[in-house]
């Protein structure tokens, strides 16, 4: 039995993506078959469909051509049936979670992957809204951990609006700390509605200009030199960097951790993984009213390609869903 899917063969743009008849994959032992309701877009698929940075083809993606066709790590759906061993899921159970470790294929009517990827699905949430959870959440929840956010601690968060960015402020407020939001002047209003205390239209003011203002700085995919960054923490701040260019992945991973600390200053870099306790631990903070995903738009399996074009473009606040 075949399913549709979301495919490419080659590196490039997302005019090399096609929509296709594939096989429609049976779980093995351990895993769950998951009918695919909801898929969330991440700058990740980007990433690996341009095969850039270059790291990303040495990870095990595929030197000159993509050894996985299908891209979507995230997903939200129904599971379908289960492989031997499962002890997790049955039939019927509404799921969601992150696939990056199992080979992506998040963009198709099905997906069968490892039961150990899902998590049960949060009860207030909508598939949509759930699919868009899993690698940005993640993300946000292991770089405030990894920052030692404390209650009344000051948090700037530059780039805050799009996917992880939503998640970092939110989660950031229901720790308890004060956070201040830089993104453009159209997506101001939402931050504050997300529970920013503080935002700053990026184009008017930059604020690594406030020196020593600062506990914690998360930098999502929004350049500043290291050195503004440390200018604007206080002493014994931290900076983290979440993503970004291959500049950034270069600052933030290699010369960070080498730079002079002065009065206690700490900089460095963010790589998520994701595990189920932690998505375990996002479905708390989303039942209890912390968090709320948001979506600004829903796509068609066979839009994909206009969906990552937009993501790409950086006009998104919040987070886009494909709906196969």
């Amino acid at each position: 039995m075949n399913m549709k899917a979301m495919i490419y063969t080659q590196y490039g743009s997302p005019d090399v993506l096609r929509l296709a008849d594939v096989p429609k994959p049976a779980p093995k032992a351990g895993e769950v078959l998951v009918s695919i309701h909801a898929a969330g877009i991440n700058s990740a698929d980007i990433r690996l469909l341009r095969g850039q940075p270059f790291l990303v083809r040495l990870m095990g993606y595929g030197l000159f051509k993509p050894k996985r066709s299908i891209l979507g790590g995230d997903v939200a759906g129904r599971v379908e049936a289960v492989g031997s061993g499962v002890t997790l899921f049955k039939p019927g159970d509404s799921v969601y979670g992150d696939l990056s470790n199992s080979g992506m294929g998040g963009f198709a009517e099905y997906v069968a992957a490892p039961e150990a990827a899902f998590a049960p699905m949060p009860t207030n949430l909508s598939f949509e809204e759930a699919a868009v959870v899993p690698l940005a959440g993640i993300t946000a929840l292991q770089a405030l951990r990894k920052a030692h956010v404390q209650a009344g601690e000051r948090v700037a968060i530059n780039g805050a609006s799009g996917g992880v960015g939503t998640f970092l402020v939110q989660i950031a407020r229901a720790l308890g700390a004060e956070v201040t939001a830089s993104a453009s002047a159209g997506k101001l209003e939402m931050l504050r509605g997300l529970g920013a205390a503080e935002v700053i239209d990026y184009a008017r003011e930059d604020f690594t200009e406030r020196s020593g203002q600062y506990d914690v700085i998360l930098g999502v995919n929004g350049y500043h030199p290291l050195a503004h960054y440390a200018r604007a923490l206080r002493p014994g701040g931290r900076y983290l960097m979440i993503g970004g260019t291959d500049a950034q992945l270069f600052e933030g991973l290699l010369r960070a951790p080498f730079m002079p600390k002065r009065d206690g200053k700490r900089l460095g870099a963010v790589t998520a993984k994701a595990t189920p306790a932690d998505l375990r631990a996002l479905t708390a903070f989303i039942e209890r009213g912390e968090v709320k995903p948001v979506v600004e738009r829903c796509y068609p399996l066979a839009e994909a390609a206009e969906a990552l074009r937009y993501l790409d473009a950086g006009h998104a606040r919040g987070k886009l869903v494909i709906t196969p």
